[in-house]
C-alpha cells in the first residue's frame, strides 16, 4: 500500500529503524504511513484493551524484522511500513480469537513472519497484474489459521437480512465502530482516536474514512440487516478501508472518482454480509477480503474509464 501522507527515508534493518519502520506499518493498515499516525492508531488500541496493543504491536514487530532479516523488502517498502501492517492484523486476529496467552503470542510470531513472505509473493505476482497487495497476506493468514484454531470468543450470530429499527445511538456507534473495527475495535471512543490518526496523515483521509463510514450505516440499515450488527460495526470496516484506497490514495482526487469510491463502498457492505455468511458456519471470517477484492476489482476496471482520474497511480 502506498503512503498516503508523507515520504518516508530509506532506513537500515537495524533494531531502531525496525520500530521506526513498525509505527509506520500500523499506519499503514489504513494505506498511510505518519509516524503520528501509527502512534494514534497504537494509542486506540489500547484504549480499547491493553492485549490488542500489545499483540498488534508484537505482530507489527515480527512481521517487519523478518522481513528486514529475510531481505525481502524493495524499494524502500520497509520504510514506509509496508512490510509490518499484516503482521499487526494478524497479531490482533489471533489475540481476538485465542484471548492472550503465551502460545497465542507465539502463534502470533510464527503467523507473522509468514506474512512477511507472503507479501514478497504477493508483491511480485500482484504487480504483474499492478493490483496493490493491500491486506491480502494477513487476509490468507488469517482464514487458514480461524478455520484450523479452536476459537475463545463466543459464536458470533448468523446475519439475517430482517428489518430492524435503527435508533440515534445505534447510528452513532455505528459510524465510530465502523472505523474502529478495522481494527478489531469495539469501543466508540477508540473509533474517533483512529479518526484522528487518520486526520494527522491527511485530511482527505479522514473525511472519506468518515463519509465511508456513514454510507456503510445507511447501506446496511436500508439492507434491513440487524441493528445491534449495524452498531457493532461488523458491516461498515470494510467500506471505511474501500473509501480510504479510492478516494484519498489509488485514484486522483475528482468528482467522478469520489463518486466512485462512493459505489465501491456500497458494494462493499452486501460482499461483507455474504462473505460473513459462507465463512462463518466453517469457524472463519470475513477479515477484510471484501475490502480486498471490492478494491481490486474497482482499481481493474478504471483504466477501461475514460474519465478524469483514471486509471489510478500504480501502487506498490
Amino acid at each position: 500500500m502506498p503512503a498516503a501522507g508523507q515520504a518516508v527515508r530509506p532506513m537500515g534493518p537495524g533494531p531502531i529503524a525496525v520500530g521506526r519502520a513498525s509505527l509506520h506499518g500500523i499506519a499503514q493498515v489504513t494505506l498511510s504511513a505518519n509516524p503520528w499516525t501509527g502512534l494514534l492508531f497504537l494509542a486506540a488500541l489500547f484504549a480499547d484493551d491493553r492485549w490488542l496493543g500489545g499483540y498488534g504491536l508484537l505482530g507489527t514487530l515480527v512481521s517487519t524484522g523478518a522481513a528486514a532479516a529475510l531481505r525481502t523488502a524493495r524499494d524502500g517498502r520497509l520504510g514506509q511500513g509496508l512490510e509490518g501492517y499484516c503482521g499487526c492484523l494478524v497479531g490482533i486476529a489471533l489475540l481476538v480469537r485465542l484471548g492472550a496467552s503465551w502460545r497465542t503470542a507465539l502463534l502470533v510470531v510464527l503467523a507473522a513472519a509468514v506474512c512477511s513472505i507472503l507479501t514478497a509473493a504477493a508483491v511480485r505476482l500482484l504487480g504483474l497484474a499492478q493490483l496493490p497487495v493491500l491486506t491480502a497476506p494477513y487476509c490468507l493468514v488469517a482464514s487458514v489459521l480461524a478455520m484450523a484454531l479452536p476459537s475463545n470468543a463466543a459464536a458470533a450470530p448468523t446475519p439475517v437480512a430482517a428489518a430492524t429499527g435503527v435508533s440515534m445511538a445505534d447510528l452513532g456507534h455505528a459510524f465510530c465502530d465502523n472505523i474502529g473495527q478495522v481494527f478489531f475495535l469495539d469501543k466508540w471512543y477508540a473509533g474517533l482516536i483512529v479518526l484522528a490518526g487518520l486526520l494527522v496523515t491527511s485530511w482527505r483521509a479522514a473525511v472519506v474514512a468518515a463519509c465511508g463510514s456513514a454510507v456503510a450505516v445507511l447501506t446496511a440499515w436500508a439492507m434491513g440487516l440487524p441493528a445491534d450488527r449495524i452498531a457493532e460495526g461488523l458491516y461498515g470496516y470494510n467500506a471505511v478501508l474501500v473509501a480510504i484506497a479510492l478516494a484519498a490514495t489509488f485514484l486522483t482526487p475528482t468528482r467522478w472518482t469520489t463518486g466512485y469510491a462512493v459505489l465501491a463502498a456500497v458494494a462493499s457492505v452486501p460482499l461483507t454480509t455474504a462473505w460473513t455468511a459462507v465463512v462463518q458456519p466453517s469457524g472463519g471470517s470475513p477479515f477484510t477480503w471484501p475490502f480486498v477484492v471490492t478494491t481490486w476489482l474497482f482499481l481493474a476496471a478504471a483504466p477501461a474509464m475514460d474519465r478524469p482520474g483514471m486509471p489510478y497511480e500504480k501502487a506498490k
